[in-house]
């Protein structure tokens, strides 16, 4: 079967879109973090650490959906750093918890501060509903449980 419609230029194509408008959204974030001393997936590490309940290496790669060998990577290097220390599991002496320091604790506030002024900016293309509308879409493909499954 010949389709008689013409190619449909590329920035209406989702897959277009989605990965450019990722690749600009990933500059602004790393211009804005940079001052701070970290890069978004350290951020993430930070974020996922500060969630109240001291986590694992292990507990803390499987909430960010990284492999044991990065995540090991990402905290030497915020260690180096003095944004987090590792100390053994007094339940489980086989486990390392991953902790902020005070230090990491403010890292994380100043970076964050950054990461959503760095968003306002990305998204201030569009109204307020606009933007909130795009955030809650993107979050039902992503985040949310498909339904029937």
């Amino acid at each position: 079967m010949v389709d008689d419609q013409p190619p449909t230029p590329l920035e209406f194509r989702l897959g277009y879109l989605l990965k450019h408008a990722q690749a600009r959204l990933a500059r602004t974030s790393a211009e804005a973090l940079a001052p701070h001393g970290v890069d978004g997936h350290e951020l993430a590490v930070l974020v996922v650490l500060s969630a109240g309940q001291p986590l694992s290496q292990v507990e803390a790669a499987g909430r960010l959906g990284v492999d044991r060998t990065t995540m090991v990577s990402l905290i030497d290097g915020l260690e180096d750093r003095g944004l987090v220390e590792r100390r053994r599991s007094s339940r489980d002496r086989r486990k390392n918890i991953v902790e902020l320091t005070p230090a990491g604790q403010d890292c994380l506030r100043r970076a964050e501060r950054a990461r959503r002024a760095a968003e306002r900016r990305f998204l201030a293309p569009l109204d307020e509903e606009t933007a909130m509308s795009l955030v809650r879409a993107l979050r039902a493909l992503v985040v949310e449980e498909p339904v029937g499954e």
